[in-house]
Formats: C-alpha cells, sequence, structure tokens
C-alpha cells in the first residue's frame, strides 16, 4: 500500500505523519487489511477465558499472550498497559496496542448499564513508548452503544482518537450495542450504524461483532474511510472459523479480525499455525484451503 493510497486523517498534524504512517504500515504489513491479535480479555473476562474446559493449561500464564504475539505472524497485538509493561522489555518484537478502557462481566446489565471508563491516557501511553522504546503504534477504546452511559464513553473515544492522531498513533474502536435498550446485540442495523458510529469519531480500525456476511457490505460502506475488522467470539473449531473468516473477507470485503479465544486458549505450537494461516488470508490473500494447510504442518 503506497503512501499516495493512504488518506491521513486532518487530525494528524505534519510533524506526526510520518509516525503515522510508519504504524499503519507496521500493522497491515503494507496492505489495507488487520490482523488483531486481542490480549485485553483478563480484565474483560476474568479468569473463565483461561483456565477450564477445552483450554490448554499454557493459556492461564500471561505471558502466554505475549509467546504468541512475538513469535506469530500478527499485525499487532493489544492489551491493558499494565500489561504491556510487565512482560514488554522481554518481548520488544511486538506492535503494541494499548487499550485505554476495560471493565469486567460481573455486574449484569439488569443491574447497571454498562460503562467502561478510561484506565489510563493517551499521555501515559506516548510517555511509556518515549521511556520504554516499545513499538507501541496505536490505543483501543470500547463503546457499549445503547447504553444510558454511552456519552461517557463517546465522549472519551473521541478525545482520545484526537489526541492519539496529535501523536501519530492508530486509533481503533470495539464498538458493541448493549444495554437495557438494546433487544438484540447482534442486531445488523446497529452493528451497522455503530460503524458509521466510528466513522464519525475518525476511528482508523473499528471491532464489531459479525452481524452476518450478507450485511458486512453495508456495515464497510456505513464506515466509510474507518476500516471494519471482525471479533473472533468465543473458540469454535478451526475450520469453521477460518472459513467464516475467509467468507467475511472475501465476500463481506471486511479489512480482517480482532481474534483472541480463538488463539489463546490453544497451545503455543498450535497457535502459532492458527496464526500463520489468518495472517496468510489477510496479508497474503491466499485462498481458504491454502491457509487450512497451517493447521496440520
Amino acid at each position: 500500500m503506497s503512501n499516495l493510497e493512504i488518506k491521513i486523517p486532518a487530525t494528524v498534524p505534519e510533524n506526526s505523519k510520518e509516525i503515522y504512517l510508519d504504524n499503519l504500515n507496521k500493522i497491515t504489513k503494507n496492505t489495507k487489511n488487520l490482523f488483531l491479535f486481542a490480549g485485553d480479555q483478563k480484565i474483560e473476562h476474568l479468569n473463565k477465558d483461561f483456565l477450564g474446559k477445552n483450554i490448554s493449561a499454557e493459556s492461564a500464564d500471561p505471558e502466554h499472550l505475549f509467546r504468541i504475539a512475538s513469535l506469530g505472524k500478527v499485525g499487532c497485538f493489544a492489551s491493558q498497559l499494565g500489561l504491556i509493561s510487565q512482560y514488554g522489555n522481554d518481548y520488544r518484537d511486538i506492535n503494541y496496542v494499548v487499550k485505554l478502557n476495560s471493565k469486567t462481566d460481573i455486574v449484569d446489565t439488569n443491574q447497571k448499564e454498562p460503562v467502561s471508563s478510561l484506565l489510563n491516557t493517551v499521555e501515559d501511553v506516548v510517555n511509556l513508548k518515549k521511556n520504554s522504546d516499545l513499538s507501541i503504534v496505536g490505543i483501543g477504546f470500547t463503546i457499549y452503544l445503547g447504553s444510558e452511559f454511552e456519552n461517557i464513553m463517546l465522549e472519551q473515544a473521541s478525545q482520545v482518537i484526537l489526541k492519539a492522531h496529535q501523536n501519530g498513533l492508530i486509533a481503533m474502536l470495539w464498538i458493541y450495542p448493549r444495554g437495557k435498550a438494546v433487544k438484540n446485540e447482534l442486531d445488523p442495523d446497529l452493528i451497522i450504524g455503530a460503524c458509521g458510529v466510528a466513522s464519525c469519531l475518525g476511528a482508523d480500525f473499528v471491532k464489531v461483532n459479525n452481524p452476518g456476511v450478507k450485511y458486512l457490505k453495508q456495515a464497510v460502506v456505513a464506515a466509510g474511510r474507518t476500516k471494519v475488522i471482525l471479533a473472533g467470539g468465543k473458540q469454535k473449531d478451526s475450520d469453521v472459523f477460518l472459513q467464516d473468516l475467509y467468507d467475511n473477507i472475501k465476500n463481506g470485503f471486511v479489512a480482517g479480525c480482532a481474534v483472541g479465544r480463538n488463539i489463546h486458549q490453544t497451545d503455543l505450537n498450535y497457535a502459532l499455525r492458527l496464526c500463520k494461516a489468518i495472517n496468510g488470508m489477510i496479508y497474503e490473500n491466499i485462498i481458504f484451503n491454502e491457509a487450512k494447510k497451517y493447521l496440520t504442518e
């Protein structure tokens, strides 16, 4: 992807454009696509994503995430600043995206409307990058659209995207319709609308749940210049997962995926094979049958 094809947001000042382009090319591998390895679930889902039936014992150790991100062919690895600060010095070859907000799932929506406020600021991220010299390429932020507190998250998201761009960082949003007003969190119209919200906030990428392949084209159109990537969701059969991803890219024209559980809940050897398969489809444009071969190498 040449620089002439990249539409740099006007919020990126002249002295940050080179940094922005470098960060974007690092994570997209000079394509328009993105394979994000998601490692923010230790807050979001506590320990149930890391210990239990059909979950590799390796997954219980937080360092498992970093081993995968370092050895696997991923575009970037997203997690909270604190976790990155603990392991980052030992894994300096990873492109990091700092997740700025998180919440647990202990409090049910019926008890309280969901809200995920800032854990850290963009300034914290910039300081960590400067002081550690880690490859910190971007920030991530979650919005629960439809919550009574969506105004808080929308305002914070708008501000962190602006500040991220001012520092040449890539800005990513996780947007999930959620709250008592939301009857169906997978409502295609709401997910398509969420992609439009991401565009209005100026995000470079938006992660959403899959509304179904026939609605993805509409979601991509609604997102405009914001690239749509799909959440990997709960662990499923790897062949089914890869086939769905292939169909979503080829028929839905999404830019890629953000996968966590389907990768880190397996042992390191298999996780790396799966990363190689995903990498091949997203960055190298290989077909499903070729990607599938990586699982049995």
